[in-house]
C-alpha cells in the first residue's frame, strides 16, 4: 500500500505548476529521481544505480543553487559545496542502512554505488555544460524542445548502458 501511495504522489507531483525555467529544471530532477527508484526496484546493477544517484545529487544541488540565487544568497564555491552536502545526505544513509559497504560489492576497490555516483556526477555536469554551450552558440535558444532535459539525462543513459555491458562481460 505504501508503494502505491508513493507512486500516486510522484505522479501528481510531476504535474505541479512550475515557475520559470532554471539551469536544472524540476523535470530533470524528477527524471533522475525516477531513474534511481527504477534501478533499485528492478534490481539493476548497483553501478548503474550509482550513476543515477550521482546525477540526482548534481540536479538537486544546481536546483538549490538557483533557488538560493533567487533569494540573493550566493557564496564562494556554492555549487561544489551543495554537491558535497547532497552527496553526503544520500551516501551516508545508504552506508548506514547496509545498502552500501558490502566487501563483495566492489569495483576497482570502491563500492559500486559510490563508483557509479562519481561517474553520474561528472556525466550530469558535462551534459549540463554541453547544453549551455549549445544554447550559447544558438543565441541563447534551444535547438529542440526539452533540449535541457535530453542533454542532462543523455550522459546518464550512456553511462548506464556502458556499465550494463561491462557487468554482463
Amino acid at each position: 500500500m505504501k508503494k502505491i501511495i508513493k507512486y500516486i504522489a510522484a505522479f501528481f507531483l510531476a504535474f505541479l505548476p512550475l515557475g520559470k525555467a532554471q539551469a536544472v529544471c524540476p523535470v530533470c530532477t524528477v527524471a533522475v529521481g525516477a531513474g534511481v527508484g527504477l534501478t533499485r526496484y528492478l534490481g539493476i546493477e548497483d553501478t548503474i544505480a550509482g550513476v543515477w544517484i550521482g546525477g540526482m545529487v548534481v540536479s538537486l544541488a544546481l536546483w538549490t543553487k538557483n533557488w538560493m540565487a533567487g533569494k540573493n544568497k550566493k557564496f564562494r564555491y556554492q555549487s561544489l559545496i551543495l554537491i558535497i552536502i547532497y552527496f553526503l545526505l544520500v551516501i551516508v544513509p545508504l552506508y548506514y542502512t547496509g545498502i552500501m559497504g558490502h566487501p563483495f560489492n566492489r569495483i576497482c576497490g570502491m563500492d559500486k554505488i559510490l563508483f557509479g555516483s562519481f561517474f553520474g556526477i561528472f556525466g550530469f555536469i558535462i551534459g549540463n555544460a554541453v547544453n549551455l554551450y549549445i544554447k550559447e552558440k544558438n543565441g541563447g535558444r534551444a535547438y529542440f524542445p526539452f533540449q535541457k532535459v535530453v542533454m542532462a539525462i543523455a550522459p546518464l543513459v550512456i553511462l548506464s548502458v556502458i556499465f550494463y555491458i561491462i557487468s554482463k562481460c
